[in-house]
């Protein structure tokens, strides 16, 4: 009883207070639910998880597996859309090093990448600028470049080649590409190849402008405000829009302001800052050529330094099975490694029904997709 009453007695002098005091009493012995104590943890967690310098191959999160910034500035083009420049002093065929401002790559007379094989995953090919020429295993072929996007799904195998021809001969080549490394789950690993064109004029822009400038997206994979891409290809890990997979490419004015929403639960983002002087997240600054992986369950402010910023975005929610890759094939085990490459040596995926490793189309050919279905998307 004496407890009781002791307890009776704080309480009244907790409470017998003036209207002022009664709320300061009041504050005193509130105690924080548990979905508070955890908004809090989440609150005072940093925005950027980490930060990367970035060089020719870009690392980053499941689901995507690697991306590769080229960017040449090639010469006027000869004869054979090559560069009309000596070959003097480069490695051809391996030719990696950039002297002249620019690579020949594994080509020999056009740069570029002849016949090759992969499994397993797929490639998405954006082009900033520039000229691709596009031949595959299928019998399927295309020109594209200036904004288009090639999505080849590799499933159980193909091979194909990526040459990029010097079309003009009067004027400078220069070529600017992404291509990302985006992998399949499991099950889709066997699917039929193929590829799908997102031509130029079919990509959606997003854009912001405000008292701070303006802000361009093009929008690749994904959604941004009522922007949406246009639809992946059936067996993409990006055709599930529960997969919140984005791929966006974005060009902010000098000083610009942008609010990046955030995304699904779980999702992985990074953002990839490729040309600027200075990019800042949430007031943290990332220099020029860097990346930064970044958290999805806030909004993220991002401004743009005292010159145009470039960024891609890449973010997707992770297939989480284990990877294995060996050069061009990518699968879950190591025996299925093995077993691509047997595939490989005994089928060269469907041979290759082309005259050479590395063709590339009549210079005056416009932008086309040919299909192995024998569909024809004509852009000339």
């Amino acid at each position: 009883m004496e407890k009781k009453n002791n307890r009776r007695g704080f309480l009244k002098k907790a409470t017998v207070v003036t209207s002022g005091g009664l709320l300061a009493a009041t504050a005193a012995f509130t105690f924080k639910s548990e979905s508070e104590n955890h908004q809090e943890t989440k609150d005072s967690m940093p925005v950027i998880k980490r930060i990367q310098p970035l060089g020719f191959q870009w690392e980053t999160q499941d689901p995507f597996l690697f991306c590769v910034h080229h960017e040449d500035a090639y010469p006027k083009g000869n004869e054979k859309q090559g560069p009309a420049a000596s070959l003097a002093g480069r490695s051809l065929g391996q030719d990696f090093l950039i002297k002249d401002g620019w690579r020949m790559y594994h080509g020999k007379n056009v740069p570029g990448f002849p016949g090759h094989p992969h499994r397993g995953f797929e490639t998405i090919t954006v082009v900033r600028e520039g000229m691709v020429d596009h031949t595959d295993s299928t019998g399927a072929s295309g020109r594209y470049g200036n904004g288009d996007v090639q999505w080849m799904t590799s499933g159980k195998g193909v091979q194909h080649a990526e040459m990029f021809p010097l079309v003009k001969v009067n004027e400078d080549n220069p070529l600017e590409l992404f291509q990302i490394w985006l992998n399949l789950p499991k099950k889709d690993k066997f699917v039929e190849p193929h590829f799908k064109m997102l031509w130029a004029e079919s990509i959606p822009k997003y854009e912001h402008i405000d008292e701070t400038g303006k802000v361009s997206i093009e929008v690749i994979a994904g959604k941004v405000g009522e922007e949406k891409a246009p639809t992946p290809p059936p067996n993409s890990w990006a055709f599930s829009e529960e997969n919140d997979v984005a791929v966006w490419n974005i060009k902010m004015d000098k000083s610009a302001k942008w609010t990046l929403p955030k995304a699904k639960e779980g999702v992985n983002r990074t953002i990839y800052f490729y040309k600027g002087n200075e990019l800042k997240i949430e007031g943290e600054t990332l220099g020029n050529y860097h990346s930064a992986d970044v958290r999805t369950d806030v909004d993220l402010v991002l401004e743009s330094g005292t010159e145009e910023s470039h960024i891609l975005i890449l973010q997707g929610k992770p297939i989480g099975e284990p990877v294995v890759q060996h050069g061009p094939f990518v699968m879950n085990t190591k025996e299925e490694i093995r077993q691509a490459f047997v595939d490989y040596q005994n089928t060269q995926f469907g041979g290759w029904p082309w005259s050479e490793p590395g063709p590339v189309h009549p210079r005056t050919k416009g932008r086309f997709a040919e299909h192995a279905d024998g569909k024809l998307e004509d852009k000339s």
